[in-house]
């Protein structure tokens, strides 16, 4: 009898443990290190302040390097989140180039426009259907 027991408290652990891997989405390290980056830049160009993405364009760069070569994760549809990390990476080389320049704001505020909206295009059209 006690056999049964610890067979049937090992089966209903490995129930709970196999539905909570299925429902617990992954996380991934270098999309929240990118966002923190966009966020800290893009939200004060919004409002007219230049300064965070002056001062951090280059590692905004860097991060999205870190992020175009690291493993997408399940949830992801590959080809189209690769294509548009390689977008990304691009995006991010023309804001540090147009930072390095002293380019207008305007021009600063366009360019992380794009960078803004390419990452929204990963975390969410790139996503599959059922996540």
């Amino acid at each position: 009898m006690n056999k049964k027991i610890k067979l049937m408290a090992v089966a209903l652990l490995l129930t709970v443990t196999t539905a909570f891997a299925q429902t617990t989405k992954p996380a991934w390290a270098q999309m929240k290190m990118f966002h923190s980056y966009m966020s800290s830049t893009f939200h004060p160009a919004e409002e007219g302040n230049f300064a965070p993405i002056k001062a951090k364009a280059d590692s905004l760069l860097i991060v999205a390097k870190l992020w175009k070569a690291s493993e997408i994760p399940a949830n992801y549809k590959p080809k189209e989140t690769k294509t548009q990390l390689r977008m990304l990476v691009k995006q991010c080389k023309k804001i540090s180039n147009a930072v390095n320049a002293n380019e207008a704001d305007t021009v600063l505020k366009n360019e992380l426009t794009k960078a803004h909206d390419i990452f929204h295009t990963i975390a969410g059209e790139c996503k599959k259907a059922d996540e």
